[in-house]
């Protein structure tokens, strides 16, 4: 992505309204914010914009509503957060945007805040319509994106809406999160090695592929293991594998001797019977048709280990086992550690992308060193796959 207007602090954006599409959607339980990451990343632009004297209206989504009120997905708790946070008046807009609303924010302070109400609330969103676009562009000076994570969607408030401000930037986020991609796909300090793991190959073939091109190792966890362990013969018991992966599986490691990518895949694993019982170390030839593979052995995290040590650049996308029970997060926690001592001591560049690695890694008690850590899911990959996402081609 070449050519994107960046924000500059040395812009002058006093008494100007800027727009600023965020992405705070984020876990809520009972109207409480359990994982407040996303919401943090955003502060050092919300607080450069509130040092500079904006008036700044910010908008997100939460969930899918689909275009209906849901209470469930109100950002109430976010702007309470923000009110606790922030040293500025912050205000909570919960307003009809379909009307012409433009008054209502004609008297808004500089260095004050206007929270609106869940953006998909509005169905017009989603559908990337105009008008509503247009409506959106009215009220503001400057827009800006920071939410790389939602800018793979063709969306009003991410897509259409540059149509009608006469300043359009992307945000410090988004710098920092295509700078770090570009780590491993265009400035990459080599050997590369990436770590990639989830439920399904398909849903990452071409990820996959693109990968195989750039990195010289690539290690494989998760659910997405099994079917390798499962292509090559061994027994998976009750394990989750994808259906109809054969000829996947084979493209994939014929690019790799094509490319001289070396694909790692688990030598043992942890096994259990259920999801919620405890695990036992396993080689692959013993498991069992009762039982279920949830996280790697002590053989392979020793292995993968190893090509950390001797990697100089790593991407690592999915955790390597059910990490959400405690018998079966050594692989993930121990990849984590590793990851994290040696870009602090050995000044490894880490890229750590994907919800759930995000997830995984805040679990830990102990205080862990990335380079950088991507909120983005569908974004980061598509950005990986080398898609020109609509969010940014507005941008250039």
């Amino acid at each position: 992505m070449e050519n994107i207007n960046f924000f500059s602090e040395n812009l002058d954006v006093q008494n100007k309204t800027v727009m600023l599409r965020l992405d705070f959607n984020v876990p809520i339980k009972d109207n409480i914010i359990q994982d407040d990451t996303r919401i943090n990343l955003c502060f050092p632009l919300i607080k450069t914009l509130i040092k500079k004297k904006a008036k700044i209206i910010i908008l997100s989504h939460l969930g899918r509503p689909k275009g209906q009120r849901v209470p469930e997905l109100s950002l109430d708790p976010i702007h309470r957060y923000l009110k606790k946070k922030l040293n500025t008046n912050v205000y909570f807009y919960k307003g009809n945007l379909k009307r012409n609303i433009m008054e209502e924010f004609s008297y808004n302070k500089e260095g004050d805040i206007i929270l609106f109400e869940n953006i998909r609330y509005f169905k017009e969103e989603e559908e990337n319509d105009e008008v509503f676009a247009k409506r959106l562009g009215s009220i503001c000076d400057i827009y800006i994106n920071d939410a790389f994570s939602c800018s793979h969607r063709k969306q009003a408030s991410i897509h259409k809406i540059t149509k009608f401000v006469k300043k359009s930037y992307a945000g410090f986020l988004m710098k920092k999160e295509i700078n770090a991609i570009n780590f491993i796909t265009k400035n990459k300090k080599r050997p590369v090695t990436c770590i990639i793991g989830g439920a399904k190959i398909s849903t990452k073939i071409n990820v996959i592929s693109n990968l195989i091109k750039e990195v010289d190792n690539l290690v494989i966890v998760g659910a997405m293991a099994n079917n390798f362990i499962s292509f090559k013969g061994y027994r998976v018991g009750k394990s989750l594998v994808e259906k109809n992966t054969k000829n996947i599986i084979e493209k994939i490691i014929k690019q790799a001797d094509e490319k001289n990518c070396e694909i790692i895949i688990p030598e043992d694993c942890k096994v259990g019977k259920e999801l919620s019982g405890n695990g036992i170390n396993k080689k692959l030839k013993d498991i069992k048709k009762d039982e279920i593979i949830l996280d790697i052995g002590k053989e392979t995290i020793k292995s993968i280990c190893s090509k950390i040590d001797n990697s100089n650049t790593l991407l690592w996308n999915g955790p390597a086992g059910y990490f959400e029970n405690e018998n079966f997060k050594d692989g993930t926690m121990s990849i984590a550690k590793k990851i994290s001592e040696n870009t602090k001591n050995k000044s490894l560049i880490s890229i750590l992308g994907g919800g759930d690695t995000l997830s995984a890694v805040n679990k830990s008690k102990e205080k862990l060193f990335f380079t950088h850590l991507s909120t983005a899911g569908g974004a980061f990959l598509e950005y990986l796959e080398g898609k020109d996402l609509p969010g940014l081609s507005v941008l250039k």
